[in-house]
């Protein structure tokens, strides 16, 4: 048994992207012995490309199952590149406007309706919608991709739960004002970007400079947290979810012993709003000795010019002095093999490095 995942170069210049391939199996045999999944699809112009890698390394046009962690651009437009051009078997992705009962009742307006928000979620999601409706055009099973939710024994949802997504719908970006805050969102958006400078910091080793404050969006934090374990080793691909949704994701982690971390998505191309030390130490571990490892590959995927927010030095360093391998894509496709065959001009990535002096993003 062995696996292959692949993060694809998304943003040529400052926007970064997701597009993850992988695959497991007996990467050595048929096609038939190997399960193919595609985790988002980058933007517009990146799902030929997805497609190109999956006949040049996995020899196949056909995807078992493509998720679809959350609606924004730089994850879900690519997709549907794939859906009309190759044989897909599955989509996992959520489907707010069904999930609008009762939700009316969280809006500051007394005119809205359950009815208009479903309306309103269809079309501030307009690539989300139109996605399920081409794969259904197109016959591929569609599934919402809850806590629990299997694909086979090895691949499953952490996260979110259904109750969880639910209470975070009605802070979608494009959704009415909220009763209890209804002039807040844009008071917190003039600030953040009042504040935005860059400075000029120094770090030390086993000292976090993350906190434990979620400040992640809802939709963020509604991305899809896939694990996948292949002879006992855990990879976790975690979209753009924030501390919330990842300490949801550690406590079902909790209740399966004996599976090592081995792989871990760095939450949305690293930016320092995601992670902080509790979450981190529940996943990773406390900070160790500098030079002692874990064994533990973390992949941030970031734009060819996203620094110094994506990856943010602060989560490098986080990392880092807790034992894990960092690597940022940064223009560039990177590959994490176990039992894999060996690819031709392939050599090993370099490992960023700690960051002991850095500019940051504040």
């Amino acid at each position: 048994m062995g696996y292959e995942i692949d993060f694809l170069p998304v943003g040529d210049e400052s926007k970064s992207g997701d597009a993850i391939t992988l695959r497991y199996g007996d990467l050595n045999g048929e096609r038939g012995n190997q399960t193919v999944v595609v985790i988002d699809g980058g933007f517009n112009d990146t799902g030929e490309k997805v497609a190109k890698h999956l006949a040049d390394y996995y020899k196949t046009d056909k995807i078992d199952l493509i998720i679809s962690t959350h609606p924004d651009q730089d994850h879900i437009n690519g997709l549907s590149y794939l859906i009309e051009n190759l044989t897909v078997g599955e989509l996992w992705i959520h489907q707010p406007w069904d999930h609008n009962t009762l939700l009316a009742d969280d809006f500051a307006d007394g005119r809205i309706t359950d009815d208009s928000i479903k309306e309103r979620l269809k079309e501030s999601l307009q690539k989300a919608y139109d996605l399920v409706q081409l794969a259904a055009k197109n016959k591929v099973n569609i599934r919402e991709p809850y806590t629990g939710l299997k694909y086979d024994e090895r691949l499953s949802v952490l996260g979110p739960s259904l109750n969880y997504y639910t209470s975070l719908i009605p802070s979608f970006d494009g959704m009415p004002a909220l009763k209890e805050d209804a002039d807040a969102s844009s008071k917190q958006s003039f600030f953040a970007r009042a504040v935005q400078y860059i400075k000029h910091k120094a770090a030390g080793w086993g000292k976090d400079e993350l906190d434990n404050e979620d400040t992640t969006s809802a939709k963020n934090n509604s991305s899809v947290i896939t694990q996948l374990i292949v002879d006992d080793r855990r990879m976790l691909f975690t979209g753009d979810a924030g501390i919330t949704a990842l300490s949801y994701a550690a406590d079902v982690i909790d209740k399966q012993p004996n599976v090592d971390l081995k792989f871990f998505q760095i939450p949305h191309h690293g930016s320092k709003r995601n992670l902080g030390p509790e979450i981190l130490n529940r996943l990773i571990g406390r900070p160790v000795n500098e030079g002692q490892t874990r064994n533990i590959s973390a992949f941030a995927s970031s734009a060819k010019k996203g620094g110094p927010k994506h990856p943010s030095a602060k989560v490098i360093n986080a990392l880092t002095h807790r034992g894990v391998k960092v690597l940022a894509t940064r223009g560039n496709a990177k590959c994490s093999p176990y039992n894999a065959p060996k690819r031709d001009g392939w050599n090993a990535a370099i490992v960023e490095d700690y960051q002991w002096e850095y500019e940051e993003t504040e």
